[in-house]
């Protein structure tokens, strides 16, 4: 095991440390991942890869594990949805594939460059929740014979959902959206599942509440890599919906943190990188909005106090000014009932 991924237990929070970050592959995780040529880019252009609806090229993360790595952006026409990670896990008989994307198209792009680097069919599409980008492009892969699986409270939320995420792609995408159709998952659990890829393994695990229903993460064993999916963010601000718990996220990290503090991370946006990373700008982020608005409640502060909260040592993360406010404003909304 590489020292530079130990854990000596609960990190110091220190929101500064951005580990040389270049396009979001912390110096650490490139140690161990020379050939990210991702992490050669500073900026987040509207689209990497104009000849595809993919925003970048897969890049290797280990031996047969890939990404594609999206935008660091919201959702727009340039970038056609692909702003999540697109990952898959090759093995000797099949290949499994990390969110079926957010449309049709852009699922058939993906494939596209998985039939560059094998012939082996794609088996399995796992969602790592049931947001636009992770799930509905799921038509595409049923169409291929794969079968999709999720977890069930994402499948819960995908069907109560599914008119609103379906013209919303319409909105941005228009006629990149064609041919996309919402439809359920084949499969779904509870805690855990467990996929033979062939000489490859994938470990499907809802670690518990956290960014969205029914996040959950992907583990490959051989290869000490963690699919970590939306529980774990750094290069991008981490988005804080109306219905998210911070709290019950912040006691979720807890396990995440103790089985993935040694593993590569590949998060649910940006490029693959190490534990302390994802946990200064998830754990230490979510900590700090905690506390500052703790404060704020118990002096008496208003919800407009809590939009002006100082979150300028997160000023470096992409989409902050798209979600800094309207994240503090939700978590003063939900701490109101802790008190």
């Amino acid at each position: 095991m590489n020292d530079r991924f130990s854990f000596g237990g609960r990190l110091p929070f220190n929101p500064q440390r951005r580990w040389a970050l270049r396009g979001g592959v912390a110096l650490a995780a490139t140690a161990l991942l020379p050939s990210l040529a991702w992490g050669a880019q500073d900026d987040d252009p509207p689209d990497r890869y104009p000849e595809s609806l993919l925003y970048d090229r897969p890049i290797k993360v280990a031996d047969g594990v890939w990404s594609a790595i999206g935008a660091t952006q919201p959702y727009t026409y340039e970038n056609s949805g692909h702003n999540n990670n697109l990952s898959f896990v090759i093995g000797d008989e099949a290949v499994l594939v990390v969110n079926g994307s957010a449309s049709y198209l852009l699922a058939q792009a993906l494939h596209e460059e998985i039939k560059k680097i094998t012939d082996l069919p794609v088996k399995y599409v796992v969602n790592e929740n049931a947001q636009i980008h992770a799930a509905l492009g799921n038509n595409y892969w049923k169409e291929q014979g794969a079968t999709i699986i999720g977890h069930v409270d994402a499948a819960e939320y995908l069907e109560r959902n599914q008119y609103e995420k379906i013209e919303r792609l319409r909105a941005f995408a228009r006629e990149k959206a064609e041919g996309t159709v919402v439809i359920p998952y084949d499969e779904t659990f509870e805690d855990r599942m467990t996929l033979d890829l062939g000489n490859m393994t994938a470990e499907l695990i809802y670690f518990g509440a956290s960014h969205s229903p029914g996040d959950i993460s992907v583990y490959v064993p051989e290869r000490n890599v963690m699919i970590a999916g939306d529980i774990a963010f750094h290069v991008r601000m981490l988005p804080i919906f109306e219905y998210t718990d911070t709290a019950a996220w912040l006691e979720t990290w807890q396990d995440f943190a103790a089985f993935s503090h040694d593993k590569i991370i590949i998060p649910g946006h940006g490029g693959p990188t190490d534990f302390e990373t994802v946990d200064t700008y998830t754990r230490g982020y979510l900590e700090y909005l905690r506390s500052e608005v703790a404060k704020l409640i118990e002096e008496g502060g208003t919800l407009q106090d809590a939009y002006d909260i100082d979150q300028s040592m997160y000023q470096h993360l992409h989409t902050f000014d798209e979600l800094a406010r309207l994240n503090a404003g939700r978590v003063y909304e939900r701490m109101e009932f802790e008190f």
